[in-house]
């Protein structure tokens, strides 16, 4: 008798926890929680449990709760693939991840084979942040969605600023050592030798990702070499560590960044006192954004203490949230099939589409220099009395580039 009771204990949970798992659609966040990028992973948390509190207050998801699932990768693409089988355990049929490309490559693998064993039970996998070219061109997925411009799209769009930059003669490039920065680099140089055939790019580096506490050895050189400007794709600790010891030895230079807004870039940049120095590429600007961004945007800081770092992944969630109701379904091959193609108001301001070729998604992007704010603006960063100025937008027709994918549709 007692064998039996157990025995219905057992299935009563177990039904219980069915039940419980039908109630809500999990989306696993699998990024970096501890460690050197905790920073980055911890601001990106905060921005999904504000996005699903949104679509849950607008009634959820075809009547059932969006439910964040935290899972910490350490920056690591095999602990990542371990998270997202945890999160397929846990009831998710929705992964969403963005620091590190390498890590999002494993992700986007590890999805793709995942649901060719297991038909009727697929996987998407939104990319909210991981910008490697690779991503939507030789190693593309039906599985895989990107809301960030790629590699390529922010660097044109930097290189295209440039050819109005006259003074800019000699150039360093700084990159983190791995798929990213390598990607990051390549693209430089071959860019700037097209739109700035003048231009000398006088050294040439990579680092560890995400180990280095000192960046003092590494502006010397850059110092040494005599440059005028420092590219870099450099994010998270890699960028406010770097911009921190450039502040340190007094390098003046132009700075034109991927990610120098990201936590920790601008209490950094104030430390260099290169006030419109320190130039960043992004899809979005909050001292320019329309009068309800500009109101989420007050209200987001208000409750987590930073300010929108990923406007990106608004648009992500929000067109997720419209692909569902659109196919009154929550089945993954049905939300993406929604996906494709899909034209959509982005979170600040002007019109973005996902292309089918490729899932990469298109939007205006924004030049910015970091310096004391201007009158009119509104948000300053980390409490520094500084903030983004706009000074060059691209049209996300004018972001197009050409995609190499050969996608296996299901």
């Amino acid at each position: 008798m007692r064998h039996l009771t157990l025995g219905v204990c057992v299935a009563a949970m177990l039904v219980a926890g069915a039940a419980s798992a039908q109630e809500t659609v999990k989306l696993g966040y699998i990024d970096p929680l501890s460690g050197g990028g905790a920073s980055v992973g911890e601001g990106g948390l905060k921005t999904f449990n504000w996005l699903a509190d949104e679509i849950n207050g607008q009634g959820g998801l075809l009547g059932k709760k969006l439910e964040i699932l935290p899972l910490d990768n350490k920056t690591n693409p095999q602990e990542s693939v371990v998270q997202a089988q945890k999160a397929i355990d846990a009831g998710a049929r929705y992964v969403t991840q963005g620091n590190g490309s390498s890590v999002a490559a494993a992700l986007s693998d590890f999805v793709t084979k995942f649901n060719d064993r297991n038909p009727g039970k697929e996987v998407l996998y939104f990319n909210y942040a991981a910008v490697d070219d690779a991503l939507t061109n030789e190693k593309c997925s039906f599985w895989h969605f990107r809301w960030d411009a790629n590699s390529s799209i922010k660097m044109a769009a930097i290189t295209t600023y440039l050819k109005t930059q006259p003074d800019v003669k000699k150039v360093y490039l700084i990159n983190q050592d791995y798929s990213f920065g390598q990607g990051v680099r390549k693209i430089a140089a071959a860019m700037l030798k097209e739109k700035r055939p003048d231009v000398q790019i006088v050294g040439d580096e990579l680092h560890p990702l995400l180990k280095i506490t000192d960046f003092a050895p590494y502006i010397a050189k850059i110092k040494a070499s005599g440059a005028d400007t420092v590219i870099t794709g450099n994010w998270g600790q890699d960028i406010a560590l770097l911009l921190k010891a450039a502040a340190d030895a007094g390098l003046q230079a132009n700075w034109f960044s991927y990610y120098a807004g990201g936590a920790g870039g601008p209490t950094a940049i104030k430390q260099t006192g290169l006030a419109g120095k320190v130039h960043d590429i992004v899809e979005g600007d909050p001292n320019t954004a329309p009068e309800a961004a500009q109101k989420e945007e007050t209200e987001f800081r208000k409750k987590n203490g930073i300010g929108i770092w990923y406007p990106r992944a608004f648009n992500e969630v929000r067109m997720f949230a419209k692909a569902v109701k659109e196919a009154n379904s929550l089945d993954p091959k049905a939300v993406a099939l929604k996906l494709e193609d899909m034209k959509f108001t982005v979170f600040d301001g002007g019109e973005g589409f996902m292309r089918k070729d490729d899932h990469q998604f298109f939007q205006p992007m924004y030049i910015r220099a970091f310096g004391p704010l201007a009158s009119g603006q509104k948000f300053d960063e980390e409490n520094t009395g500084w903030g983004w100025t706009v000074k060059g937008k691209v049209s996300a027709a004018d972001t197009m580039v050409p995609t190499t994918c050969k996608m296996e549709r299901p």
